[in-house]
C-alpha cells in the first residue's frame, strides 16, 4: 500500500508554522509497518520536530539503508530529497552528499541490524569524521524484516520469541558514539514523544555529528519453530508463489514520566523495559560522565534516556577539511579544476 499517497486535502483549521506549512505537509506515504510498531512513532516525532523547526522540506535530505527502520523515510517528509542505499552503506552515501552540497540538512535513518552489524564500519567512520548530520538508529534488538533474529545490540541473556537465550555480548551504540567523538549524543524511547521530539529538534539544529539511539520495540515477528507461517514450514509443505506472514495488531506502547524518574515498561512479549531519564541537574557537556552514566545504568538493568552528551563548540567535516562555504555542486568547472599551475603550487606546499 506504499504506492497510495495520503489525501492532500487539509482541514482549514490546521495550525501553520512560521513558514505557512501545516503538520500534514511534512507527512509521507501510508506506512506498511506492523500495527503498533515503534518506528511509526519515531516518524511522527520527526514530522513534529521538522514542523516546529520551520524546516522547508526541500532543504532536508533523508537517507537510509535496509530494514524496517530504513523503510520509514518514505513515511515522512514526502517533499524532501531521499536516497535509499544498500545494506549498511547509508553513512558513506550521506558523507558524499554532504560534501557535495553543504546547503542541505542531512538526516540518516538506520536500524540496529543495518548500523551495528554489516554497516558498523560505515557508522564508525561517519561519526569520527564529524559529518554534519543527524544519525538516528531505530533500535529494537532484532532483525524485524527477517523475523526476529538477535541483532548485535540485543542484551546478553535476553530471550527470543522461541525461548532461546542470547549468548553474545551486546554493542552499545551510545557508548561507541561517545568514544568516536560524536558531539551530540542522546537516547530516547519511541513511546515517549514528549522527550523524543525535543531530542530530534536539538539534533537537527546541531552542527556536527549528532547521534540518536531510539529504543523502538518490534511488536510482531513470526518465524519460530512450530509456526505454520515460518519459512522452513512453507518450504517443506508447499511450493508457494509467495510467502506471507500474519501480523496480529498490537496497541502502541506509550509512556510519560518526569526527569530523574525510572519507569518499567511492559512489552508485548511479557518482558520489561526499564527506562531512567537523566535528572534536571545533569550536565551533558562531560563526555566521560556520560559514558560512566550509561554503564552504571546498564549495570542496574536500566536504559538511560535523554540528552547524554553535547559539545557546544563542535565543528564538522567541512571545517576539518577547510572546504569553501559555497556547496561544491554549485561551483563551475574552472573553479573545481584550476589547472596545472594550481596543482604545482599544492604539490610544492607538501614537500
Amino acid at each position: 500500500m506504499t504506492y497510495l499517497a495520503k489525501p492532500k486535502l487539509h482541514h482549514p483549521t490546521l495550525a501553520c508554522n512560521a513558514i505557512g506549512f501545516t503538520r500534514r505537509d511534512y507527512e509521507g506515504k501510508i506506512s506498511t509497518l506492523c500495527a503498533g510498531c515503534g518506528h511509526d512513532s519515531i516518524s511522527a516525532a520527526i514530522i513534529q520536530a521538522c514542523w516546529e523547526l520551520d524546516i522547508r522540506p526541500h532543504r532536508l535530505a533523508k537517507l537510509s539503508g535496509i530494514g524496517c527502520s530504513s523503510k520509514t523515510p518514505d513515511y515522512f517528509l514526502g517533499q524532501s530529497h531521499g536516497f535509499n542505499t544498500v545494506h549498511g552503506r547509508m553513512p558513506s552515501v550521506l558523507t558524499g552528499a554532504s560534501l557535495a552540497n553543504r546547503g542541505l540538512i542531512y538526516l540518516g535513518v538506520s536500524g540496529d541490524g543495518d548500523s551495528a552489524s554489516i554497516g558498523i564500519g560505515q557508522f564508525v567512520h561517519a561519526i569520527r569524521r564529524a559529518v554534519d548530520m543527524t544519525y538516528i538508529v531505530e533500535n529494537n534488538g532484532v532483525y524485524g524484516l527477517t523475523k526476529g533474529q538477535f541483532s548485535a545490540t540485543a542484551d546478553q541473556g535476553s530471550v527470543s520469541k522461541r525461548g532461546v537465550a542470547n549468548s553474545d555480548s551486546a554493542l552499545d551504540m551510545v557508548t561507541m558514539a561517545l568514544q568516536l567523538g560524536a558531539s551530540y549524543v542522546a537516547r530516547g524511547f519511541s513511546g515517549d514523544k514528549k522527550q523524543l521530539v525535543p531530542l530530534i529538534k536539538g539534533a537537527l539544529a546541531h552542527r556536527g555529528a549528532a547521534f540518536l539511539d531510539i529504543v523502538s520495540p518490534c511488536v510482531a515477528f513470526n518465524n519460530h519453530d512450530g509456526s505454520t507461517r515460518s519459512y522452513d514450514y512453507v518450504r517443506e509443505h508447499n511450493e508457494a508463489v509467495n510467502r506471507l506472514d500474519v501480523m496480529p495488531p498490537r496497541a502502541e506502547i506509550v509512556v510519560d514520566y518526569a526527569a530523574g524518574e525510572r519507569i518499567d515498561v511492559p512489552q508485548h512479549d511479557g518482558s520489561v523495559l526499564r527506562l531512567h531519564k537523566v535528572d534536571g541537574g545533569y550536565d551533558p557537556r562531560d563526555r566521560i560522565a556520560a559514558m560512566n552514566l550509561v554503564q552504571q545504568r546498564h549495570a542496574r538493568g536500566e536504559i538511560a534516556t535523554g540528552l547524554l552528551y553535547v559539545d557546544p563548540d563542535a565543528v564538522d567535516l567541512h571545517a576539518h577539511l577547510g572546504t569553501v562555504e559555497a556547496p561544491l555542486n554549485s561551483l563551475e568547472a574552472d573553479t573545481l579544476s584550476p589547472g596545472a599551475e594550481a596543482l604545482a603550487r599544492i604539490n610544492a606546499a607538501l614537500r
